[in-house]
């Protein structure tokens, strides 16, 4: 299956490149894996061909023109597709449009400088903790949380997972005996994600709805 993610790379009219990386999630790791020296995660060191097609696509090259750009090159394996998904997109776009909240486990954004943040994505469908609900959007349904660092490893991502999954099993039992409706129960994960990810970390929800005065809420 795979820890599926994706990748948004700065341009330099502050739009932004998709990418895709398959296993990019794992441990969020990837976030120490894209550098200057290795824009698309890969372990070989010649990275010429990756610095140039990022610049290329940085400046506004489609995503039509990199199949060309690659035809008959022998690269190297990299752990984010070189090709983009999609281009000339804005960070609300990509978290409300393009981010799939259940299958793709992270989400990076990389800054020109190559500052790397990291977020974990946290999907409010609740189908399968709730008998009364048969369905739940994936795409643009769910939080982007970034966590603290220690040493090179993530600090509280699997807390902050646990937290949430046994949040949602509560409240699909809210929703099962009538206390919740699907747009209450929505909202107090919100609110309640808002009282844990705290001032110290930075939480994304595409409605740019403020879920509590209490977390650093970025409005996408």
């Amino acid at each position: 299956m795979g820890h599926r993610a994706l990748v948004a790379y700065e341009r330099t009219d502050g739009q932004y490149t998709l990418h895709y990386s398959h296993w990019g999630a794992a441990n969020l790791k990837l976030k120490h894996r894209i550098s200057a020296e290795s824009p698309f995660g890969g372990d070989n060191t010649d990275s010429k061909w990756a610095k140039q097609l990022l610049a290329e696509l940085a400046d506004g090259l489609e995503a039509d023109a990199v199949d060309g750009y690659l035809t008959g090159e022998d690269r190297p394996s990299t752990v984010v597709e070189p090709k983009p998904h999609a281009t000339d997109l804005t960070l609300e776009e990509i978290i409300a449009d393009h981010l799939d909240y259940l299958h793709h486990e992270a989400f990076y954004v990389v800054s020109p400088t190559f500052e790397v943040t990291a977020y974990r994505t946290l999907w409010f469908g609740l189908q399968y903790d709730s008998e009364t609900i048969d369905h739940g959007e994936t795409v643009g349904n769910g939080a982007l949380a970034t966590v603290r660092w220690h040493d090179g490893d993530p600090v509280g991502d699997g807390h902050l997972k646990g937290q949430f999954r046994a949040l949602k099993d509560v409240v699909g039992d809210m929703v099962d005996k009538g206390v919740f409706t699907q747009s209450t129960a929505r909202q107090y994960l919100k609110q309640k994600l808002g009282e844990w990810v705290g001032k110290r970390q930075e939480l994304r929800i595409p409605s740019g709805e403020t879920p509590s005065q209490d977390a650093t809420l970025s409005r996408s």
